[in-house]
Order: C-alpha cells, then structure tokens, then sequence
C-alpha cells in the first residue's frame, strides 16, 4: 500500500463532511453512494475515494 494522493484525500473529506449519514463503514456501499451522489470521471478513482472513505470511518470507529 502507499501514499494516497492529496486529491484522493481532499475529495474524500469533503464528502465525508458533507454526506456522513449516507456513507458507511462497508467499501461496496460507499462505492454504490459514490456513483449515486458524486460525478468521479473514472472508475479506478471512485473505487480510491470509497476505499479511503470506508478506511477513515473504520479508523474513528475502533479509536
């Protein structure tokens, strides 16, 4: 695993500030929410920002 680009993480703090109530602590969920809710041009991209969005809200759960 390596660094997650700062675009990756931006994006993903926003929509974690902004949509918190429809995310959740499942990839293939977020995943699905993403492709609702957010135009991400690519599908390799989308699948990062649910990636780092299902690993923050697992990290605040068990800290």
């Amino acid at each position: 695993m390596g660094i997650k680009p700062s675009y990756i993480k931006t994006i993903g703090n926003e929509l974690v500030a902004k949509q918190r109530t429809n995310l959740s602590n499942n990839f293939e969920e977020n995943k699905q929410q993403l492709e609702k809710s957010a135009v991400i041009g690519s599908k390799r991209v989308r699948n990062r920002i649910a990636g780092y969005i299902t690993r923050k809200i697992n990290t605040k759960k068990h800290s």
